[in-house]
Formats: C-alpha cells, structure tokens, sequence
C-alpha cells in the first residue's frame, strides 16, 4: 500500500490557514487487520533502510514532531519506530527550559542533541516551541533576557530566519530534516482529554495545565499558522498531518519517514577488490 505523503506537504512559500487544513480524511484500512498489516511492513522497511543509513555513516536523518497536547506524538513516535535498532535512533523531548538553558540563545539546548551521521533523531517537541509557546505566552520571551528589541514583533521574523539558516546549514552538511505537525481538532482533543480522566490506565497523562491551554487554542493556530509557513522549505518540508484518526496518522507518518530515507538512495558500502581479497585469506585461515 503506498500513501502519497506529499499530498499533506507544505509547499514553500504558501501561507497556512489551519482552519482550512483537515485534521480528518478519509480511512486508509478498512480494519483494523489491515492497518497493522500496512504498519507491520513499513516498519520493516525502516529497520532495513536504517541499518543501510548506518552502514553508510554520510547522512543523518531528523524528525521533528510538533502539535497540540493529545495529538499523538509519543504514539507516532512509539508505533512507527518500533522496529529500528535503539542503536541507531535517538528520541528527546524538551520541555520548559532550565536556568543553565535560559543562559544561551534558543537553538542551543536542541542543537546539542542533533543525530550523528548515520542516525535517526527524533525531536518530540524542538526549537519551535520558541516560536510558538513563546510567542503564544510573551511573559516567557521576558525570562530569557533578550535585548529590548525582543519585545517587538520582529523578534519572531527573526527566529524563523535563524531556524531556517540552521536547518539550511544542516542540510549542507548531511542532516535530512522532515517536520511533522500533528494536526487535531480542538473537540477531538477534548474526547482525548476526557478518555485521560475516564479511563484509569490513562489518568497519569492528564494534566490541569492541558485544560488551561485549550483557552489559547486559537492563539496556538495562529502562532503555529505562522511558523509552518515560515519555516518550510523545498528542503526541509513541514507536513501538516491530519491526526484525528490516529491509525492514519501513524501510516501518514511512517510513509514521510520511508519516501526521506528512499530519497538517500542508500545502499550498503562496495566492498574493495583489496579488502575482497583480504576477507577470503582470513576466511581460509577460520576454516582451518
């Protein structure tokens, strides 16, 4: 089964009305029997690329998921990388920032924990929240101390150009980055945050400051409008994935992961006629 994943792609350039983006379309698997099966198969075909992206050691590949609480990112991030060798693929998520991180500018915490070549990174949550949380919540940009300027509009204009040139810099140097926005509706979070209170496996997801954000909600669309369509580029996409439906999400997800690796064109280091040679002499040597 092959999902275009290039039908929920943010061309560079376009302005983004959430609004207007579906946070549902229709099932990709009639069953659930089915879904696990298409699941089952590009899992497998992501272990198989990531150990070709190890064997290689040129390129890194980063994933970075942003979206709003209850949208599935742990989900995503659990079910379509289940397969990968934890050797080869790294997960970090980044919360409110420390005292040591305020003390540095706002790509410093994420940069330090980019892939290594020859591996997968995956950001849940990124340098973004700088652009939307931050903006969303101005009294944060004041506990970072910038210059008085940063209490202008510009301020934003100015972390996307930064971003922007980090994730062209990355790019240069062998980082692959894809982004994913979760997309979900704000009453499909709300049977989300009513499941974390009604089922009790779940109650340890559910927080009162989740309820408190659902007030900004259409602050965070914005801010979120904003940043998607500043940010993404022919090489560093955003995908604004509809994410009401989990099992499509998951799907939609791991095809975008799988058509990066693919477009690597990766394939296992040719061995030398010297090295050739030099592996049968040992070989001979074992047999013995």
């Amino acid at each position: 089964m092959k999902i275009d994943a290039n039908a929920f792609k943010l061309r560079e350039g376009d302005e983004v009305d959430l609004g207007l983006w579906a946070t549902k379309v229709k099932r990709l698997c009639k069953s659930k029997k089915k879904y696990h099966k298409v699941l089952k198969n590009h899992v497998e075909q992501l272990s198989d690329q990531q150990r070709m992206l190890y064997a290689c050691n040129r390129h890194a590949l980063l994933v970075v998921f942003q979206a709003m609480d209850t949208a599935g990112k742990d989900g995503a991030i659990r079910h379509v990388m289940s397969g990968i060798n934890p050797q080869g693929c790294q997960v970090f998520s980044f919360q409110h920032p420390s005292a040591n991180e305020l003390q540095h500018d706002f790509l410093w915490r994420t940069t330090r924990d980019l892939p290594e070549r020859g591996r997968i990174g995956i950001f849940n949550r990124s340098y973004y929240e700088e652009v939307l949380i931050v903006r969303v919540h101005r009294e944060l940009l004041r506990s970072e101390r910038l210059p008085d300027q940063a209490d202008d509009e510009s301020v934003w204009h100015s972390r996307y150009r930064s971003i922007v040139d980090l994730e062209k810099h990355l790019h240069a140097n062998g980082t692959r980055i894809i982004k994913v926005f979760l997309h979900v509706s704000k009453e499909e979070q709300r049977k989300r945050l009513l499941a974390r209170i009604d089922e009790p496996d779940k109650n340890w997801k559910f927080s009162k400051a989740d309820i408190a954000e659902r007030e900004y909600w259409d602050a965070y669309m914005q801010a979120y409008g904003h940043a998607l369509a500043a940010t993404s580029t022919a090489d560093s996409p955003w995908f604004i994935v509809p994410a009401d439906n989990k099992h499509n999400a998951r799907l939609i997800v791991s095809q975008i992961v799988l058509d990066a690796l693919h477009g690597l064109k990766l394939s296992y280091p040719e061995v030398s006629t010297a090295r050739r040679q030099e592996l049968k002499t040992i070989r001979k040597q074992l047999a013995k």
